[in-house]
């Protein structure tokens, strides 16, 4: 109860500062409400008044003629009737100009009826009692709204107040609400046209808003409902330290139930053997749950409790409205935005699918382009799917372009300052994206390799495993993987060696070196046989061998032999070298190094054992002696 005991101290305190400034000053809430609906207001009713101001000089007009032409009818004689007569025409004149002049102002009033906003006029326990729209002669509405909630405050705090003596007095073109000789206001014919009633309805009606606004302030401060509402005040805190302590236990209750039954209800949680999340992160994830559920729980019972305190006491009531708006407002703004973006949703649904189904069909033309099902002339089947890729980006990007005026907030500065720097950050930061994805695009059409064939450039030689818009990936002969931006190679010399493979067959070709002692025709019958023997090289074309040149100390030999394998050329390469020494040996052919010399007299030849007849024989040494005569 101490908790208690302070909060009640501090709301008396409240209601004791808050009462004595509302009862020795302005409240200055008021004053910048009332400016603000003037500043709103200004312009809606600037004509009106001015127009009314000509309306009731030419009243006056009117009237002072009218006593002019009665007294005048009064003095005439009862036998001059022709003069009685014109009097009367125009009395009855004057009579049906009032009544235009009152239709015209009606008129007027109705036209502004749905827009212009009144002056409110307020009493001690700050309620509108009602609202004021036209002046007076020079007080504007503001002015007298302002100056009848003053003389109310007055009246209230006067302790002599006689109530019942408050009362209507017409006076002239006017009626006065009056206290004595105090004049609380003064209801003029706009003011009753604004309330549809006549000028003494109205002002009755005013009279007897201000003696039930006084009569109700006194009776609300009473000692007596001071006491009862700082009972309910009591009593409210009461029970919501009453449903703060069940709530307590109902979380204590559920923490207990879990710690029992957390076996049971909480399980890891896998994707085949991958656990995304464990039995203990599982726990500790709802304890986190748990604590949030708690703290809401608590700022909502207080936000319901806080509205409903300030809502006992009057000076308060502004409290729990403002309270209650501050989170109302904020929802009630979102729920508004939805619900007025829906529209612009549906639209954006619209365009969605129906870019959706469209890019489906084009990918399906695509698609049976690769297939060689459509066939377009000059348009090659692997041209298709990287051509659809690009086709996919402009339709996406068409996509978001219709859907952006869709967005809400896309007239925004902000939204499009944003928009600005992520496109120059873009712009910045993918210089070098761009060059490849272009680079990626021409060696597209360029067709200068696809996936699987064999290909080098520079010092790089592999198969193409991959080729995207930015890099193509190579396998080497090493099972090496080299991952290449595509800007680098379209700088290249590219060499394929598959893409007329299948049809002709690629050329591998090597170089042997023999000295001019052994016969070409049995260089080029060896050479040939070599390459037949190899299992790799195909025998249509027929293998051929061009003398490259003839150097000086030896000729220059190149086989060439054809071959559809071409994944494996390393192999055949060796195997055909294999080949050629094999053959050589057999035909008995040294191969020799360009600079190789030997004394064949008494010396072994370079030809491996394996190769020689049985019987061979190292030659002797021969001398030759030449005797002088």
């Amino acid at each position: 109860m101490k908790k208690s005991g302070f909060i009640l101290l501090v709301i008396c305190t409240l209601y004791t500062f808050t009462n004595t400034y509302a009862q020795t000053d302005e409240n200055p809430n008021i004053d910048s409400l009332n400016v603000k609906k003037d500043s709103i207001n200004n312009t809606l009713l600037k004509e009106f008044n001015q127009k009314l101001f000509e309306i009731t000089k030419q009243r006056e007009q009117d009237s002072i003629k009218k006593v002019e032409l009665e007294k005048t009818l009064q003095s005439l004689k009862t036998t001059d009737n022709l003069k009685k007569e014109e009097l009367l025409n125009q009395l009855k004149q004057i009579e049906e100009s009032e009544q235009k002049r009152i239709s015209e102002k009606k008129n007027r009033i109705d036209a502004l009826r749905n827009t212009a906003k009144g002056h409110a006029v307020v009493g001690v326990m700050r309620d509108t009692l009602f609202l004021v729209y036209s002046k007076i002669g020079s007080s504007t509405a503001s002015d007298r709204a302002k100056n009848i909630s003053k003389k109310i405050e007055k009246l209230y705090n006067d302790d002599f107040l006689k109530i019942d003596q408050i009362k209507v007095n017409p006076f002239e073109n006017t009626y006065d609400i009056v206290y004595n000789e105090l004049i609380i206001m003064s209801i003029s014919e706009a003011d009753a046209i604004w309330y549809n009633q006549s000028l003494e309805s109205s002002a009755e009606l005013f009279k007897d808003k201000i003696k039930t606004a006084i009569d109700t302030a006194r009776k609300e401060n009473s000692l007596q409902k001071i006491a009862l509402r700082i009972g309910l005040v009591l009593l409210a805190l009461l029970i919501t330290i009453l449903v703060i302590k069940l709530v307590k236990r109902l979380f204590i209750k559920l923490d207990q139930i879990i710690d029992i039954k957390q076996e049971s209800w909480l399980k890891d949680i896998k994707y085949n053997d991958y656990v995304i999340v464990s039995t203990e992160q599982a726990l500790i994830l709802v304890s986190y749950i748990i604590k949030a559920l708690k703290a809401i729980i608590y700022v909502v019972i207080l936000y319901i409790t806080l509205p409903i305190l300030f809502s006992i006491f009057p000076f308060t009531r502004d409290w729990a409205d403002t309270l209650f708006n501050l989170i109302w407002n904020p929802f009630k703004g979102v729920l508004l935005d939805i619900i007025g973006f829906l529209p612009n949703l549906f639209s954006i649904a619209v365009i969605y699918i129906v870019m959706r189904y469209f890019i489906r069909f084009v990918r399906y033309i695509f698609s049976e382009i690769k297939h060689e099902k459509l066939k377009i002339n000059g348009f090659h089947p692997d041209w298709a799917m990287p051509t659809f890729g690009i086709v996919k980006v402009l339709l996406y990007a068409f996509t978001i372009v219709l859907i952006f005026p869709h967005l809400p907030g896309n007239d925004s500065k902000v939204f499009q300052g944003v928009s600005v720097f992520v496109g120059i950050l873009f712009s910045l930061g993918s210089s070098t994206a761009i060059s490849n994805m272009v680079a990626g695009l021409v060696i597209t059409y360029m067709r200068s390799f696809k996936l699987g064939d064999r290909i080098k450039f520079g010092d790089i030689k592999g198969d193409v495993v991959e080729k995207t818009l930015l890099i193509t990936r190579l396998k080497t002969v090493k099972n090496e993987i080299i991952t290449v931006p595509n800007s680098t190679i379209l700088a290249s010399n590219i060499i394929n060696y598959t893409s007329i493979a299948d049809e002709n067959g690629l050329i591998l070709h090597t170089t042997i070196t023999l000295g001019y002692d052994v016969p070409w025709k049995l260089v080029h019958k060896t050479l040939i046989e070599a390459a037949i023997r190899t299992d790799a090289i195909s025998n249509t074309p027929s293998p051929f061998v061009l003398q490259t040149s003839l150097d000086d100390y030896y000729v220059s030999y190149e086989l060439n032999a054809y071959t559809k394998i071409v994944a494996k050329q390393a192999l055949i390469y060796s195997d055909l070298h294999q080949n050629i020494q094999d053959v050589c040996n057999e035909n008995g052919i040294e191969i020799l190094s360009p600079h190789y010399r030997a004394a064949r007299d008494g010396n072994m030849t370079t030809i491996p054992k394996d190769y020689l007849d049985k019987d061979y024989k190292a030659p002797s040494f021969n001398v030759n002696i030449q005797k002088e005569d």
